[in-house]
């Protein structure tokens, strides 16, 4: 089994922050596995347990709050026997931009709190993590409130693009592999906001890919992770 830990603080509060940006992508999962709404406490989480598209999977999310998230890991792996290369912990990155990704295979906390805590629990640094971007704080030392923060309406529609592409690549992961699927989407960079499909579509060349195009509205096009609608660059 492959165990999704999404790190994130719980309380209305927290609810949609920058630093719950690993709750949003198992949502997203959730939501696409039809798990939403099962979860149960367990092990200072909440975990829902399935099988989505031949695949063995646990989503966990901590319950401690982000600086005691090792806790629940430590407590989700020792309960499932599961030896460290079947975890894959999902977290936001203020210095990555928003709608970047970035999984590695390894690697230190870096300013993570969250991170930090893991490592602490499991004495060791050799598990998978996906880095979601949330964009680096207006002013310098605001990383704080920044983290505590919403998205604004235009961030949204970058961040609904890179949920999408975070899901896609946690799916790669427990299916590829992290280094397959690290090398498919460190350089996949959101430059879509989500659209309708629409039907009378056709195709059109575009770089080394084909994109099927909207006839009725050429903003919209149907790429590798789904239908998309370009965002404009003014």
């Amino acid at each position: 089994m492959k165990i999704v830990v999404g790190l994130g603080n719980p309380g209305k509060q927290y609810e949609e922050t920058r630093h719950n940006v690993g709750w949003m992508v198992l949502d997203r999962l959730a939501e696409r596995a039809g798990w939403t709404g099962h979860a149960r406490a367990r092990d200072a989480a909440a975990t829902v347990v399935g099988r989505y598209k031949g695949l063995d999977l646990m989503f966990a999310k901590p319950t401690t709050y982000m600086n005691l998230s090792g806790v629940a890991v430590r407590k989700v792996l020792a309960r499932q026997r599961a030896p460290l290369e079947d975890l894959l912990v999902v977290v936001d990155d203020f210095d990555l931009p928003l709608g970047k990704i970035r999984l590695r295979e390894q690697g230190s906390a870096g300013t993570h709190n969250g991170l930090r805590s893991i490592i602490g629990e499991l004495y060791s640094q050799d598990f998978a993590r996906l880095r979601v971007g949330i964009g680096e704080p207006r002013r310098e030392g605001a990383a704080k409130d920044h983290v505590l923060s919403r998205f604004t309406g235009t961030e949204r529609k970058t961040l609904d693009v890179a949920l999408d592409a975070a899901a896609d690549a946690v799916e790669d992961w427990a299916r590829l592999g992290p280094v397959r699927a690290a090398n498919k989407w460190n350089a996949w960079v959101a430059e879509e906001q989500a659209g309708p499909a629409t039907s009378g579509v056709q195709p059109v060349a575009a770089g080394d890919n084909e994109r099927t195009v909207d006839p009725d509205d050429p903003s919209i096009v149907h790429t590798k992770t789904g239908w998309r609608r370009l965002l404009r660059r003014d």
